[in-house]
């Protein structure tokens, strides 16, 4: 549940960074957009083979 709850964290604090790319311009912004998509990604699979462990496990 660890993955989880960093992820959904990661995902709100990249809110503005999002809005900031998007609808302003800004490209710094969407260099740390880049970076934390690619953070998501792998707190997405660290997620992933938590639940698969936790599904063999019993």
């Amino acid at each position: 549940m660890s993955s989880f709850a960093k992820l959904k964290e990661l995902v709100a604090a990249t809110e503005a960074d999002a809005t900031a790319f998007y609808e302003k311009g800004n490209k710094a912004a969407g260099t740390r957009l880049r970076k934390a998509l690619q953070e998501i990604k792998v707190l997405a699979q660290e997620g992933r083979n938590e639940v698969t462990a936790k599904k063999n496990e019993g």
